[in-house]
């Protein structure tokens, strides 16, 4: 996959880790100017023509890939802030339930887990193929809102040179959101070596480490204002049944960031 942001770093940090754990000789390849899109992706790991990607679960995507279920951000993706248009803020600061919410439109990637929680959730979605194309329609008024995980948007609002993005002030969604390594269902070896690998890391300390240290999640929970956000918690009727709910060590307390 390409490392294009801060997320991406991060997890190349958490999989160095995890291959470090086991001792496993590797070799890295990237390509900076790889555009798959996330369901090319898919494909291509499902065949073997990529050996692993890093995405968010749910129910499909653990059916068609071999899911390392160890959260890579310990649940923070499902700390969803919002990317909205600079003159829109208004619309949000009269906001005080769910229901108000529901009279907007959010737009999200078709094949994102995200996508179907939201909708599941009755809220109204604007779906497309592409990341960059939500940024662009986000500025043109098509829909109200990108929700992005809180240490996504900060990188974002400057991403296209032109357009007229900011981050929303004061709402916030909360929903269980596990971010998984996923490899083919004929590399289960692959998946072996990793989880060991991950749960090395996570029983001595070194996970938490690398997790609270970087500095783009630092900085991300410092500029979201976690504790004067309205937070609306939803379902995810996705959550496939084989996730680490049982595993406290492995998910986000949000009291351990303030």
């Amino acid at each position: 996959m390409p490392i294009s942001t801060d997320i991406d770093r991060y997890t190349i940090n958490i999989l160095k880790l995890a291959i470090a754990r086991q001792d496993i000789p590797y070799r890295l390849e990237f390509d900076p100017s790889d555009t798959r899109t996330q369901s090319r992706y898919i494909e291509d790991v499902a065949s073997g023509k990529v050996d692993l990607m890093w995405a968010a679960s749910d129910q499909n995507l653990e059916s068609r890939l071999l899911p390392v279920r160890i959260p890579l951000l310990k649940g923070l993706l499902g700390h969803r802030i919002f990317l909205i248009h600079k003159n829109d803020q208004y619309k949000f600061d009269q906001i005080q339930t769910l229901d108000d919410l529901k009279r907007l439109k959010l737009g999200q990637g078709t094949t994102w887990a995200d996508t179907k929680i939201l909708e599941s959730n009755g809220l109204k979605v604007v779906k497309t193929n592409k990341y960059e194309s939500l940024l662009y329609m986000l500025d043109g008024g098509r829909f109200d809102a990108f929700p992005r995980g809180i240490q996504e948007p900060w990188e974002e609002v400057n991403k296209i040179p032109g357009l007229q993005l900011v981050v929303e002030k004061r709402i916030m969604l909360v929903y269980k959101m596990p971010f998984y390594f996923f490899v083919s269902k004929d590399n289960p070896r692959l998946a072996r070596a990793l989880e060991e690998g991950l749960n090395k890391a996570v029983a001595d300390g070194s996970f938490d480490k690398v997790f609270f240290a970087d500095p783009s999640i630092r900085k991300a929970v410092e500029l979201a204002d976690l504790k004067n956000r309205k937070v609306f918690y939803l379902d995810n009727p996705n959550l496939p049944r084989e996730t680490p709910v049982d595993r406290p060590e492995l998910w986000l307390d949000i009291n351990q960031l303030q």
